[in-house]
């Protein structure tokens, strides 16, 4: 396989949170340089150095890098639009200024040769027993009738072949009902509520805390000839705006979430209170290593575990408010 590395600008106080919050999108292999550490070696080093390489020294004057590698495939590329989103994210809350500039950069390949390069490996594909998934630039044929989902994730998470979004979409086809009212928090390309649409839901709302990421679902809703009446679009943090979460309404029948576990967890009472009496929760995006914590949380919030589904290192549940 092929592998595509990529160098995030951060600064020394802000390491540690973000290597873990990389861990969490399922990014393991990744490599630090940070002068701080060299400055620490220079004044501590123990025993007699004749020479030290100029190569070596220039490190304690360099910036502080996250180094990461992605796979050049559709993976990779979802990663990177993750990668992105989250980084942006932290940016924006940074007020102490502990992270840096969280400048991202591509090595040894242009960004708009890999953005448009990726799209060899995205194929239509079904998904479950309902669903036919397939780029907006592809055509195909649909022998079994299925529902198609024409989807085009431009710069937003969620062209379908990431386990997080398969996971998800799998348990939606399965636990929502004809006439079901879904809210899709994070919603990236919008695949998920796009799909429940799809699927038989009377109305969806789909959420994001990007920009790009609400305009593409609300594109992607105009290519699937979804009546613009039953679908709603935001952008903004519902963990902060209240005014949002007021908006965004109550009583819905079904929530999914693909997002990453720390943020799942801060958002546990807000599901409850978007939810209807006896509501279903599906969430995804979650690592095995941090599974059972986030379900843990997720009970203590007041639900009942259905079903956990697996695959290749991630985990997605479906709850029910007890």
């Amino acid at each position: 396989m092929n592998w595509i590395e990529i160098q995030i600008i951060t600064a020394s106080a802000g390491v540690d949170a973000l290597c873990a919050m990389l861990t969490d999108l399922g990014i393991k292999g990744f490599s630090i340089a940070d002068p701080a550490d060299f400055q620490e070696f220079l004044q501590n080093k123990e025993g007699k150095w004749d020479y030290i390489d100029q190569d070596l020294l220039g490190m304690a004057q360099g910036d502080t890098t996250v180094t990461v590698y992605l796979p050049d495939n559709a993976q990779g590329a979802e990663q990177l639009v993750a990668l992105r989103a989250m980084l942006a994210q932290i940016h924006a809350r940074d007020d102490a200024q502990l992270f840096g500039t969280l400048e991202l950069t591509l090595k040894n390949v242009r960004e708009e040769d890999w953005a448009n390069n990726w799209k060899q490996y995205f194929k239509p594909f079904t998904v479950g027993e309902r669903l036919l998934i397939k780029p907006s630039w592809e055509t195909c044929e649909n022998p079994r009738n299925r529902a198609v989902l024409e989807i085009d994730p431009a710069s937003s998470f969620g062209t379908g072949q990431h386990h997080t979004t398969r996971l998800c979409l799998e348990l939606l086809e399965q636990l929502m009902h004809p006439g079901d009212r879904v809210l899709d928090l994070g919603c990236g390309s919008g695949i998920l509520s796009i799909g429940a649409l799809l699927l038989g839901a009377s109305g969806a709302t789909a959420v994001d805390i990007e920009e790009n990421a609400a305009a593409t679902a609300t594109e992607n809703a105009r290519k699937n000839h979804i009546d613009p009446t039953l679908y709603r679009v935001f952008c903004g943090n519902v963990l902060e705006d209240e005014t949002l979460c007021r908006e965004i309404g109550d009583g819905y029948d079904l929530i999914c979430a693909n997002i990453v576990a720390d943020v799942l967890i801060a958002m546990k009472q807000l599901f409850r209170q978007f939810l209807r009496p006896e509501g279903t929760l599906i969430v995804s995006g979650i690592i095995m290593e941090r599974r059972d914590e986030v379900l843990d949380q997720l009970k203590s919030a007041g639900f009942a575990l259905l079903e956990v589904r697996e695959k290749e290192g991630w985990a997605a549940a479906s709850l029910r408010i007890s």
